[in-house]
């Protein structure tokens, strides 16, 4: 199964999207701040990082530069989470290293999507073996 780790500052929509998310197959680790995330993802090594990029302690912006300048997460696939929805700053959070850009509320079906093309490239198949699809 698929290891997403989830940087999310706001418990409500961390817990809510988790939640969703592990109904679908996936294993998810939840971080709180931008340091939190940089930790866990050196540590759980997952598959798919969804990067909340106005964060607490370190934003998303230098959490993802940090992991796209460490050798051990540098191919870490991250998913942008933001409020933004300017084409500047889906071009800047693509800039800063991030595999997609997703605007908040979030849309579940096409985050869904994002999820399945991303782990596709990186050669695992959401919730369950390599190449898997999940049911959504």
């Amino acid at each position: 199964m698929p290891k997403i780790l989830l940087v999310e500052d706001n418990q409500d929509s961390r817990e809510g999207l988790a939640r969703r998310l592990q109904r679908r197959g996936y294993e998810v680790l939840l971080a709180c701040d931008g340091r939190q995330g940089v930790a866990l993802a050196q540590s759980e090594s997952p598959d798919l990082v969804l990067m909340d990029m106005n964060l607490p302690v370190l934003d998303g912006w230098e959490a993802t530069r940090q992991l796209k300048a460490a050798a051990e997460t540098r191919d870490l696939p991250i998913i942008a989470l933001t409020a933004h929805a300017l084409a500047s700053d889906r071009i800047r959070t693509l800039e800063t290293g991030c595999a997609d850009y997703h605007t908040k509320p979030v849309d579940l079906p096409r985050l869904l999507t994002q999820i399945e093309a991303v782990l596709k490239n990186r050669g695992r198949g959401p919730a369950g073996s390599p190449g898997a699809s999940p049911s959504t």
